[in-house]
């Protein structure tokens, strides 16, 4: 398969096999010692995200909100919520990070607002006031009853009585937090000046959560029940949502949003979509030129997968025009060290039932890393995961995540997830703060705090920044074609290659030493990187336990 890129790695666009490194604000670093993170806190710890040799950082959100959902329930989009600090606090940021080599990416929660947006405040006065179409409302059915049977990812319908407008609104997720109308061509226009405004700030890219339940069906039909064998724990889990997501309108959209960023050079989106079959929607948001640049999907944020799952998500990328964006943990996800470390664990899920996955054999988080490092694509860390922490186990009085409050025992939610970074391993929060925060810092990441990691060359801090390092030198890696030479069980080897750039690289994603004769001895050269004990011997692979082994080849 040729490549598919005939200019020089040079000459691509910057985001086109990039590493970005995600954010999370209210967990990164306290400046003011009140227990939650901000953005000066952000920007006094750039130099580590720099260190790692990223492209560039994703900043989940920051803009004012009730917090109900902790910034993903926007109350203006234009804004810095105080706890944040101020946008003459963000514009320090974004200079500081451009000076140090990094792009800024900021989350745009567009698919709904906070029911305290002064949007929503008018939209709900009145049957006939100038907004009131933007927000998506529906009469009752003659019983009183929801207009129809979608369901809330946050429990209960997807609907809220609003006594006002004697009608309904939508709500995706918390009751408070009202779906906007994309069909509205008013509120496409509004949305856009809200991009238009970061952009001129100097932002490079927006990510776009939950970008393809942006449009409704309009005749808000019914959707169909899932067949026993793909229902979840939980009602929306009980449905196909045909109707409430991936609707024709949210692509049209995307290519109003794509001739924005286009008029400012070097911006780039990426959206967040969920759904039953992550690869196609992913796919039909990036394809050809006027849609969004990528898009990552739940594909790898749900159970641990063997080799043939790993291909089953990048094989069908071989020849299309859409670029894909990869990641292993998140905001929203179980940490990849516990999730995929032997541990077990469900994530919040937007495609699927969201069940725990059977304990398995234990495996470092540095294999991990590797193996997304591998992937042809954007790729983004969370974090903490370049120090390979473990999930925070919290009880139910600890919790402040929605989710997980409404679906505990069952989900532990989000907030595992989310406790504080661990920056010094003797100072009182590890670092994060001089105050009690707004989660408790886990006791258990303090021996994985990154003044110990950057005191210890083994660690995976060090095997982290040696992987980013690795993969920016080696257009193989960052842009290269994808073959898979063996994909059977916990083995997976891959061949990279871009022009006359080559790289192997070989897994094993299992418990049991692996020994695998390749098919012909591939001419190694200086270069790569083996992890736990990965040789080649001629063209025999020699791979204990998670091991990873990047070796650069002849072309």
């Amino acid at each position: 398969m040729p490549p598919p890129e005939a200019a020089p790695p040079q000459a691509t666009p910057w985001w086109r096999g990039a590493v970005l490194y995600q954010v999370y604000p209210r967990s990164y670093a306290d400046s003011n010692g009140d227990g939650v993170g901000d953005l000066p806190g952000i920007t006094a710890r750039l130099e580590h995200i720099a260190s790692l040799g990223v492209d560039g950082l994703w900043i989940s959100p920051f803009f004012p909100s009730p917090m109900r959902d902790f910034g993903y329930d926007v109350s203006d989009y234009c804004g810095v919520d105080p706890r944040f600090g101020t946008l003459a606090d963000f514009d320090a940021l974004v200079a500081r990070a451009h000076a140090l080599g990094l792009k800024v990416v900021i989350d745009q929660v567009w698919s709904h607002s906070a029911a305290e947006h002064p949007w929503f405040v008018e939209s709900r006065s009145s049957r006939d006031n100038p907004k009131h179409d933007w927000y998506v409302w529906a009469d009752a059915k003659e019983d009183g009853s929801p207009p129809n049977n979608w369901q809330s990812w946050m429990g209960g319908p997807a609907w809220r009585w609003e006594p006002r407008r004697q009608q309904y609104h939508l709500h995706n997720f918390l009751p408070q937090m009202p779906d906007l109308n994309f069909h509205c061509p008013a509120v496409q226009d509004a949305v856009l000046g809200v991009g238009r405004f970061w952009l001129d700030r100097g932002v490079d890219g927006f990510r776009l959560d939950t970008a393809n339940l942006y449009a409704h069906d309009p005749l808000l039909r019914d959707n169909p029940p899932l067949p026993p064998g793909e229902r979840g724990n939980s009602p929306v889990l009980m449905q196909r949502h045909q109707f409430n997501t991936d609707q024709p309108e949210s692509l049209a959209f995307m290519q109003r949003l794509r001739a924005l960023l286009d008029e400012y050079p070097g911006r780039f989106s990426v959206g967040e979509l969920g759904g039953p079959e992550p690869v196609r929607a992913m796919q039909a948001y990036t394809e050809g030129t006027q849609r969004l640049h990528t898009a990552y999907s739940f594909a790898f944020l749900g159970d641990r997968p063997d080799a043939a799952t790993v291909m089953e998500r990048l094989a069908p990328w071989a020849g299309h025009s859409g670029w894909p964006a990869w990641a292993f943990s998140n905001h929203d996800a179980v940490r990849v060290a516990s999730r995929w470390g032997g541990g077990s664990g469900a994530s919040f899920a937007l495609s699927g039932g969201g069940q725990a996955q059977a304990p398995c054999a234990a495996l470092p988080p540095s294999t991990w890393m590797a193996l997304l490092m591998a992937l042809r694509g954007t790729l983004f860390i969370y974090q903490g995961e370049e120090l390979g922490l473990p999930q925070s186990r919290l009880t139910f009085e600890q919790l402040q995540d929605p989710y997980g409050i409404a679906h505990w025992p069952l989900s532990e939610g989000r907030d595992g997830c989310r406790t504080p970074m661990p920056w010094l391993a003797e100072a009182p929060h590890a670092g994060f703060s001089t105050v009690t925060p707004w989660l408790p810092a886990d006791p258990a990441h303090a021996a994985l705090a990154v003044d110990r990691q950057e005191a210890d060359p083994a660690s995976m801090l060090h095997t982290t920044r040696a992987l980013i390092a690795l993969r920016r030198r080696h257009p193989a890696l960052r842009l290269g074609t994808l073959d898979a030479w063996v994909a059977e069980g916990p083995l997976l080897v891959l061949r990279r290659q871009w022009n006359d750039d080559a790289m192997l690289c070989a897994f094993n994603l299992g418990a049991d030493p692996l020994r695998h004769r390749l098919n012909a001895a591939p001419t190694a050269q200086a270069g790569g990187l083996a992890l736990h004990g990965a040789h080649l011997v001629g063209a025999e692979l020699h791979l204990p336990p998670g091991a990873a082994l990047l070796q650069v080849m002849a072309p």
